[in-house]
């Protein structure tokens, strides 16, 4: 992976972009923007972007288990399709959520491939570290917690690169993060969904205009 912008381009089956096509279009118009990596959603939309842009990416499978509350990248069975793409970096929920047994054995199974650990606080930050995981993103990060708050956290405790995700929406945000010490910034759907960026202009519109 390269330090600067890494694009998110998902889409989930109720959006209106959802289309393997659309996101490796997505992934191209990152690249012609200046991203340095892709971040995307199942095995379909990785191999789009594939025969559309050579940049790393950083691959996940949202999926949900019954009777589990992980569903970035949950089990093996998720893990094993994302290997099959060649993928530079596989990214799954990292919390404590997830049995740290099953988190060991990951660099076990898969001693070669590069594994980014999804968290939402320091403290699962430092764990995913000293478990060796090759990446450590605050994706998961939830309010009453301050994105900027937990990255500060993560970059003092932990030695691992340290990517800033989730709600670094704004350009001014993400020079923020790479001045604190993060590695790389990923940015979603501030770029990638127009209907939620479309309704941040309506919303506030609406204070002028009435409803």
């Amino acid at each position: 992976m390269n330090r600067g912008l890494i694009v998110s381009c998902q889409a989930l089956p109720n959006e209106p972009l959802h289309s393997s096509f659309i996101m490796a279009k997505l992934a191209l118009a990152a690249k012609q923007g200046g991203a340095v990596g892709i971040r995307a959603n199942g095995v379909a939309d990785i191999k789009a972007i594939q025969g559309e842009v050579d940049l790393p990416i950083i691959g996940i499978i949202k999926r949900h288990h019954e009777q589990l509350i992980p569903y970035i990248t949950p089990t093996f069975k998720e893990i094993e399709e994302l290997m099959t793409t060649g993928i530079e970096v596989i990214a799954l929920d990292a919390t404590f959520n997830q049995s740290e047994a099953f988190l060991q054995q990951l660099f076990l199974k898969y001693p070669r491939q590069k594994f980014m650990a999804d968290i939402a606080t320091v403290e699962e930050g430092i764990r995913a570290d000293k478990l060796g995981f090759h990446y450590i993103a605050s994706t998961l990060v939830k309010e009453p917690l301050c994105n900027f708050d937990v990255l500060a956290g993560l970059i003092e405790h932990c030695q691992k690169p340290i990517v800033a995700e989730g709600h670094f929406d704004t350009p001014v945000k993400a020079r923020k993060a790479l001045e604190m010490g993060a590695f790389s910034v990923v940015v979603g759907s501030a770029i990638t969904r127009p209907q939620e960026i479309t309704h941040k202009f309506h919303v506030e519109m609406l204070k002028v205009i009435g409803s």
